[in-house]
């Protein structure tokens, strides 16, 4: 049986990393892990950061042209080629479906979304078409798979029924290989970084927004962790580089710059520094939090938003209460003093993510989900 993918969000292909990308391409290798195929439907991109109402309309003309077209081709197309349902990865406001329902029904296959999410105080606000849309196609769907509890609360209120949710929590595809550690320690070592101290790390694009906005708060907590036995590992890029790195002009001695790594070189850095830490202001849930875990990393972060669903408070992980910097440095502190508790979060988080957050869990609940509706 084949699945039609789409993220109006951002395409799976997108050029640019990013943790949105990464779950998209998760979501199709789990929907193929339980045994259909999955076929990237569309690259339309509906987005739309400014609130702009005209590009909004331009936009949902363009979308029922796109789906007008992927019609015309499936009903072309032999019956084995056409998709026996259709799955829209990240919609909301400001990433509406226009394509998906509009097939859907043509077909009349079955409509699933995942990490949708739905927020009443946009109704009437610049994305009033975007709301109105993605409001529309989640009511619509026949699973709703939420990937935070907080984004399933919200949900509640216009699920036609409670069975229309199921809750997937963020997953991740634990065989991942790793670069030769030797090599990466002398990546540190060229950087500035040293054996001596324990070591802080960061990952993360360099962007506006919530990125920025996360970097400042690490920044500031900085400025209240006491001691002088740590160094910060910090690996990313992107068109705000330049004003993160002054951010921490005022720590440079303690900063180790490493730029975009690849993904086995990240998961090396993983295995050597001793915790994660990454405010995670207004953090969906946080990729790289599963990531550091599935290597023994435990995680310090903030409750926000879904963070709780990846970073389990007091388990694999300790979390601050949200912009709480002085409470996110002192937690910081605790952990470099007690090898021990490292230690057991460490352990803890390998576990959860293997047994709890895997690929395979995933494709499983998918699998269970998508035989219920299809029959």
């Amino acid at each position: 049986m084949r699945i039609a993918f789409y993220a109006p969000m951002k395409s799976p292909l997108h050029p640019v990393p990013s943790g949105d990308r990464r779950m998209a391409r998760l979501l199709m290798k789990a929907i193929s892990e339980a045994g259909y195929q999955v076929d990237l439907a569309s690259e339309f991109r509906s987005f739309d950061k400014a609130g702009d109402l005209a590009y909004q309309t331009e936009m949902r003309k363009k979308g029922c042209v796109e789906g007008d077209r992927l019609i015309a081709a499936y009903r072309a197309a032999g019956r084995r080629e056409r998709p026996d349902a259709w799955f829209t990865y990240h919609l909301y406001h400001k990433a509406p479906d226009w394509i998906g329902p509009k097939v859907a029904k043509a077909l009349n296959i079955p409509y699933f979304v995942a990490e949708a999410s739905h927020a009443p105080k946009r109704k009437n606000g610049p994305w009033s078409i975007g709301y109105d849309a993605a409001e529309k196609a989640i009511a619509s769907a026949d699973k709703v798979f939420h990937m935070t509890r907080l984004d399933g609360e919200c949900l509640t209120q216009i699920a036609n029924q409670p069975e229309q949710l199921v809750y997937l929590p963020p997953f991740l595809d634990v065989n991942q290989p790793a670069s030769p550690a030797k090599a990466l320690e002398e990546k540190i070592k060229h950087a500035g970084g040293t054996e001596e101290c324990l070591t802080l790390l960061t990952v993360a694009m360099m962007r506006s927004g919530d990125k920025f906005k996360s970097y400042d708060q690490l920044a500031e907590a900085l400025d209240h962790l006491q001691g002088d036995d740590w160094q910060l590992i910090i690996v990313g890029d992107g068109p705000e580089q330049a004003k993160v790195l002054s951010l921490f002009s005022r720590h440079e001695n303690r900063i180790v710059w490493l730029g975009e790594l690849s993904a086995a070189e990240l998961f090396a850095l993983y295995e050597i520094a001793d915790l994660y830490v990454w405010p995670a202001s207004g953090e969906a849930y946080g990729m790289t939090f599963l990531e550091a875990g599935s290597c023994g990393l435990p995680v310090i972060s903030c409750k926000t938003r879904g963070v709780p669903d990846v970073v389990i408070d007091q388990k694999t992980g300790v979390l601050a209460r949200e912009g709480d910097l002085p409470q996110f440095a002192s937690l910081i502190r605790n952990l470099l003093d007690d090898r021990a508790l490292r230690q057991k979060l460490g352990q803890n988080a390998k576990a959860f993510v293997s047994e709890e957050r895997s690929l395979a869990n995933a494709a499983s609940l998918l699998k269970f989900h998508f035989q219920d509706a299809l029959g």
